[in-house]
């Protein structure tokens, strides 16, 4: 074969040798490949993928996304940073700044046809902008979209042509927040193609850079999703993550608490109500996770006793890490983030100590929904 050929759903070299490095494809179905200019050049990761839901896992150097934001910072090029707001602190990108360097920046939050329909967007871009702001960004332009539902991607890609005076454009983002399906929103919205690029809530489906041709002869470019340490989905088997990552509107889910009480998150996550005056507590989780309350008295017996079985997941074979507290006194009504997971409002002039697993975040913000 004299020509390289790249898989069009994760963009990775075509390759037959090695199973279980990024693009595999059987020989013979390589070489067919090769010979045929109008086949779609899938691997055989991205295959699965797409007609069984099947996840194939992939080995990575350490500093392979490192490299690639770095090759952005030395190009003049358009950045689009990509997060999830309804996991804000999971799309972090460390240094980020540092990498894309002078390059003007557009961000854009992701995945709002999660949020209940009583959301505000001013509110929620305010807020957008705040977190922006305090990891060190300063973005040219800050919008909101649900590529899922193709919501305001018309009034992205005009912010796009704004912005980007003909140059290359960099979709970047940590894993999970929904790139490479806001890429196949753009393919849908300028043209007649149907969504080429694999997407699944698999962390890391794609794999190397894609590039999409523009009409003045630069590219959009889908980039891997940067591994995220801090995200729970790392630490869950692949059949878990639809336990933990919405694929459709948040239904609240409402609590008379007392003190003395707590809600379990599955086996992932907890909240101890430690003083206060009764009142709701409202869970937005995935539709599906499965939210216990119990006695606070109980609670550490309880979840020894039935982490793995009832309160799943986790699984009894995964190995996750040991849960740990932090207090918080709040005076106003705010919501406990439980990075990965949702967040659970809280009323005014409590007192509630939350639990995730080791190494991953808990957070407070002022109530966004009211």
């Amino acid at each position: 074969m004299t020509e390289e050929l790249y898989c069009i759903g994760c963009g990775a070299l075509l390759q037959s040798t090695n199973s279980t490095q990024p693009g595999y494809v059987p020989a013979s179905a390589l070489q067919k490949f090769a010979t045929a200019d109008d086949h779609e050049l899938y691997c055989q990761r991205c295959f699965r993928l797409r007609h069984y839901n099947e996840i194939t896992p992939v080995s990575f150097a350490d500093d392979f996304f490192q490299k690639l934001l770095k090759n952005i910072g030395r190009e003049d090029a358009l950045v689009v940073y990509v997060v999830d707001v309804f996991n804000f602190a999971g799309s972090v990108i460390p240094d980020l700044q540092k990498y894309i360097r002078h390059n003007p920046l557009l961000v854009v939050g992701n995945k709002t046809d999660l949020l209940p329909k009583s959301y505000k967007k001013t509110k929620v871009k305010t807020w957008l902008q705040q977190q922006v702001q305090q990891i060190g960004l300063k973005p040219l332009a800050t919008t909101l979209v649900s590529a899922k539902k193709l919501t305001q991607v018309d009034e992205l890609l005009r912010k796009i042509d704004s912005l980007r005076k003909g140059r290359n454009v960099y979709i970047i983002g940590a894993t999970n927040v929904g790139k490479s399906t806001l890429i196949n929103a753009i393919i849908k919205a300028r043209s007649d193609f149907p969504a080429l690029i694999t997407t699944s809530n698999f962390p890391g489906t794609t794999l190397n850079e894609i590039h999409i041709g523009l009409d003045d002869g630069s590219d959009l470019i889908d980039t891997p999703g940067v591994i995220h340490d801090g995200q729970i989905a790392n630490l869950l088997d692949p059949k878990e993550l639809k336990y933990i990552a919405p694929q459709a509107e948040i239904h609240p889910r409402i609590f008379q608490l007392n003190p003395g009480q707590t809600l379990f998150l599955a086996g992932l996550g907890r909240l101890d109500f430690i003083a206060g005056e009764p009142g709701s507590f409202i869970a937005y989780v995935e539709n599906n996770l499965y939210v216990h309350r119990t006695k606070l008295a109980n609670a550490d017996q309880f979840y020894r006793q039935h982490v793995g079985e009832l309160l799943q997941p986790p699984h009894l074979n995964t190995d996750l890490p040991p849960l740990v507290g932090q207090e918080f006194n709040l005076t106003t009504k705010s919501d406990i983030i439980f990075s990965g997971l949702g967040w659970i409002s809280v009323p005014a002039n409590v007192q509630v100590k939350a639990y995730l697993p080791t190494g991953i975040t808990l957070e407070t913000r002022q109530a966004l929904i009211n």
